[in-house]
């Protein structure tokens, strides 16, 4: 699977340690560092910054600025895709109408489906996008839950065949935490993990503490990189709540 790393990073440096040679993920909230991508990634992808500007009591009413610079990122040719822009709190026809809006090629973005959708829209999504991403919502918002867990083996049944296997590309949205993406058949995931973490002091602790956020950065990467998303979907979902920090520290 690819690990997309978010964007950004500070100081600069440490986001180049964290992306080099690897994948980022780019939201249009924050696309100052978009050059960095460019420059230094084998690929990087695209965000709405659909979930950012709903943090912040500001939803994005008009799309017409993301289009424009996702049409320009479209041309570089390390960009994968865009998540097609959504309402986090919206509903299913909010959603749908927004990747009616869809400017841009199928093959280009990925529509998201948040968890506390019903199962029949994650089967239209499947069916008309190769590319689907999936988003922490409702009463399925916090990762690694029972409850979570539950709604992900659902739609698990639903979009992979009898085998398990995926029938379209699945993107965890903020999933890239070893204890969940080892366990779900992703084709990527992403997470600001890095970004969160490396300047909080109180969180690395020891005799070999790596003692900069550059330093830090690699840690991360590579504690995070070193593990994979299976192929198969096993059909049997954790019993027990899954830690999101995990051992990343």
């Amino acid at each position: 699977m690819i690990h997309y790393h978010g964007l950004p990073i500070t100081p600069s440096t440490a986001a180049v340690r964290a992306v080099e040679a690897g994948h980022a993920f780019v939201s249009f909230a924050h696309s100052d560092q978009l050059a960095v991508a460019v420059e230094v990634c084998q690929s990087f992808a695209i965000d709405n910054g659909a979930f950012s500007a709903w943090k912040a009591g500001k939803p994005v009413a008009n799309w017409s600025g993301f289009y424009e610079w996702a049409a320009e990122c479209k041309r570089v040719p390390s960009c994968d895709f865009a998540v097609v822009p959504d309402v986090i709190d919206g509903d299913e026809a909010d959603n749908d109408a927004l990747l009616a809006e869809w400017p841009l090629p199928r093959w280009f973005g990925a529509p998201v489906w948040h968890m506390h959708e019903s199962l029949d829209r994650l089967e239209r999504l499947a069916s008309g996008w190769p590319r689907v991403c999936i988003g922490s919502s409702g009463e399925f918002a916090t990762i690694g839950t029972a409850a979570w867990w539950g709604q992900m083996a659902r739609a698990m049944r639903v979009i992979c065949n009898d085998e398990g296997q995926p029938l379209v590309k699945l993107h965890g949205l903020r999933m890239l935490n070893p204890e969940i993406f080892s366990r779900l058949p992703f084709s990527s995931a992403d997470s600001t993990n890095i970004g969160r973490n490396i300047g909080i002091d109180q969180t690395w602790k020891g005799n070999y503490m790596p003692p900069t956020k550059e330093m830090r950065a690699a840690v991360m990467r590579s504690r995070i990189e070193s593990h994979n998303s299976p192929a198969r979907w096993s059909f049997t979902a954790p019993e027990a709540e899954t830690s999101l920090q995990g051992t990343l520290l």
